[in-house]
């Protein structure tokens, strides 16, 4: 299958909060009867700059594959105030609910990078019934000092104008309020005792934990404790030589170690 096999389409889904923006990608012909993959992206991200990722992951894994623009990303609608501390487990309960409905998403496997992969962790736990799968990537368990650091270094560069610019580039006049919603929020002390470890035993479905050992956020200790503590089958990945945006750096490589990993459990 080649990316000009693949039909793919965008969709704003209504939230009594604000607009969200999505976009699917399918296999010609149909979806089949695989349950479609719905992405989740991190503190920066957006639908774009999952680049090349759906599409790879689409033709990898013959399944219908879903991202969307979180309240106060990309093209989604303006987020007003700080974040909240609980908008990890929030979006879970109140966000993704209304993509799955308004998508017509039954049965769904999900995957989150970097804080997106928390959200993940989440909605495994949250629908629980109608999850087959987790994947997890460069995902955060706890805010460890190494976290910490990369944010603060990071929010340092932003203060160069052509990097603000970039972001804007992507999230528009919403660009100031992603960098402060990211940097402010896991700097905060309210947010330093923030953790998963309560919520991963209530994931039963089959997990793949995914980390590369040069992630600047982030330790091997995070995947490690996501396949510790869950309660379903667990299969842990550290990549060689891997940043914190695998996905980016080896898309069609990632794109197959989550195809492998879903034909393994039953459900690819």
């Amino acid at each position: 299958m080649s990316t000009a096999q693949l039909h793919v389409e965008d969709h704003w889904i209504a939230h009594p909060r604000g607009r969200l923006f999505a976009r699917a990608w399918a296999p010609a012909g149909g979806n089949g009867a695989k349950p479609p993959i719905v992405l989740l992206h991190d503190s920066l991200g957006c639908v774009e700059l999952w680049r090349d990722f759906p599409a790879a992951l689409c033709e990898a894994t013959g399944r219908r594959v879903v991202a969307y623009d979180r309240l106060g990303f990309g093209r989604s609608d303006a987020r007003e105030g700080p974040m909240p501390l609980d908008f990890v487990a929030d979006e879970a309960r109140s966000f993704f609910p209304a993509v799955l409905a308004q998508l017509g998403i039954d049965r769904f496997a999900v995957l989150g990078h970097s804080v997106g992969g928390g959200m993940a962790v989440h909605c495994a736990a949250e629908w629980g019934a109608r999850c087959e799968a987790l994947v997890t990537m460069s995902a955060q368990v706890f805010v460890e000092d190494r976290t910490a650091q990369g944010i603060r270094a990071a929010g340092e560069q932003f203060k160069a104008p052509e990097q603000m610019q970039r972001l804007a580039r992507y999230h528009g006049d919403k660009a100031a309020w992603v960098l402060a919603a990211w940097v402010g929020t896991w700097l905060d002390p309210a947010f330093a005792g923030w953790s998963l470890t309560a919520t991963l035993p209530r994931v039963a479905c089959a997990v793949l934990a995914l980390h590369g050992d040069s992630d600047e956020y982030g330790s091997t200790c995070h995947p490690e404790m996501i396949g510790r503590l869950v309660s379903g089958p667990a299969r842990v990945e550290v990549l060689a030589e891997t940043g914190h945006m695998p996905h980016r750096e080896r898309p069609g490589h990632i794109a197959h170690i989550v195809a492998d990993a879903l034909a393994s459990t039953g459900t690819g």
